[in-house]
């Protein structure tokens, strides 16, 4: 049996003639939060499904809590909890009501669910909402209560599929809040996101994906010291070419993505010197990120 709460080696997939997955390989350690990265259409999703036996991998295997998927996907299953891409909630149950059922999917006892019900309500901090229908909800308190619900039967591993799109904020950090306590008590997250924030906020190591194929693994901090290692100056405005010549002896690496033009310098303020006087023009200089990586990687800008 393998040690690894997630184990793919060569998976590939394949919709018509449209190749999906790409031969890729990860593991995933007990404990861990993974992140699965890259714009729509990378492949992420199509992952999560298959992880739980939803869509037919045409080569390769998985393991999933030393289970081998699909074959013995019931007994993953049975410690697997989901909060999928786009929330399935029954908006004429009450929060409460809404924990039962899905209980009952897990062949809980309403009084093995009335048990953790209160425990989950402050997890979600929804504890003032336990009798609200939830069409009243707001979409962060509706994505708690998702959140929430997957860990009625106290799974070991969470998948969690783009789990704050659409989101303010405000109700993203709330999500990163209970996520980073859910790490703290030993849960393991296969996270899918296209926000490189949310990944270097709590993704211990990440996978970057394009059109299914993967094209870099590894910590995001190490990642970005390994492919970036400066600082950035992104400048906006003028032409963005006729800029590129300019500063090219004073930089490491140039992109332009659209009338961006982000520049990788080791001594920033070479550049600006070189761009002084110029009208028409904002610089913002920042430490990099893994955005930065994905633009480095791919030559261009993540797409949301």
């Amino acid at each position: 049996m393998s040690t690894a709460a997630i184990d793919l080696t060569s998976v590939r997939k394949s919709y018509g003639d449209k190749i999906v997955i790409d031969g890729l390989s990860f593991t995933v350690a007990p404990g861990e939060c993974f992140g699965l990265l890259g714009p729509n259409g990378a492949g992420k999703s199509t992952i999560a499904r298959m992880l739980l036996g939803i869509a037919p991998l045409d080569a390769g295997k998985i393991k999933v809590l030393g289970e081998p998927v699909p074959a013995r996907i019931r007994l993953a299953r049975a410690r697997i909890g989901v909060v999928p891409q786009f929330d399935n909630l029954d908006l004429e149950f009450t929060v409460r009501e809404s924990l039962l059922v899905f209980g009952r999917y897990f062949s809980m006892s309403a009084r093995d669910v009335e048990a953790v019900t209160p425990s989950l309500l402050e997890f979600a901090r929804l504890e003032d909402k336990a009798n609200a229908r939830i069409a009243d909800l707001s979409g962060g308190m509706k994505r708690r209560l998702t959140l929430a619900r997957a860990l009625i039967n106290n799974p070991q591993l969470l998948v969690m599929d783009e789990p704050t799109t659409g989101l303010d904020p405000h109700a993203r950090h709330l999500i990163w809040e209970r996520l980073r306590s859910l790490l703290a008590r030993g849960k393991t997250i296969l996270l899918t996101t296209h926000f490189m924030e949310e990944a270097e906020r709590l993704c211990d190591r990440v996978c970057v994906l394009e059109e299914g194929r993967k094209i870099a693994e590894g910590r995001p901090h190490a990642l970005i010291q390994e492919k970036i290692g400066c600082h950035v100056i992104e400048i906006y405005g003028g032409n963005p070419h006729e800029l590129r010549t300019l500063i090219r002896p004073y930089a490491q690496h140039i992109e332009v993505s659209g009338e961006t033009l982000f520049c990788y310098a080791p001594d920033p303020e070479q550049v600006r010197v070189q761009l002084l006087g110029r009208t028409g023009l904002r610089l913002l200089q920042r430490p990099p990120n893994l955005e930065d990586v994905f633009l480095r990687l791919t030559g261009r800008e993540m797409e949301k």
